[in-house]
């Protein structure tokens, strides 16, 4: 199916299928034109991004997935010349402050505690894609960085 012109090209990696499942819903219930790719661990990812072009608008990265955990797959991608603009969003069930403040001194763009309901996960994807359209994409500023 081809995709078209204005679409936002959306990278999911989580090994949760219950969590794509439900990203998948929201991204088709938004009033935004997407295609969603998902991977399931962090080698899958790296792959993916090392060979892929063009690259994705956006990639929502779970923090604990297995064979290479969020944190080992930002640091490579940052580090990566290819790849180190790509905007990453990191979302977790998990709350930690020193992981969040490691996100942010990494380069993640944001920063999303997954919601309990599905309409507050609608709201919040929603509210990391609009965020992410703007033409200055830098990271925000520190008290910003986590999407509520």
């Amino acid at each position: 199916m081809p995709v078209l012109p204005g679409t936002k090209h959306i990278l999911l990696a989580d090994d949760d299928k219950d969590d794509i499942l439900i990203f998948g819903q929201i991204l088709d219930e938004l009033p935004l034109s997407t295609h969603l790719v998902t991977v399931s661990n962090g080698e899958q990812l790296m792959q993916l991004l090392n060979k892929q072009e063009p690259l994705p608008d956006i990639l929502f990265l779970d923090l604990n997935m297995p064979r290479k955990n969020g944190v080992e797959c930002l640091l490579e991608i940052k580090r990566t010349e290819k790849l180190k603009m790509l905007p990453v969003i990191f979302f977790s069930t998990s709350y930690e402050p020193e992981t969040v403040n490691l996100f942010y001194k990494k380069g993640a763009q944001y920063y999303i505690r997954k919601p309990n309901s599905f309409e507050g996960f609608s709201k919040i994807i929603h509210q990391a894609l609009t965020l992410t359209a703007q033409t200055d994409i830098s990271q925000p500023s520190r008290d910003k960085f986590v999407l509520s």
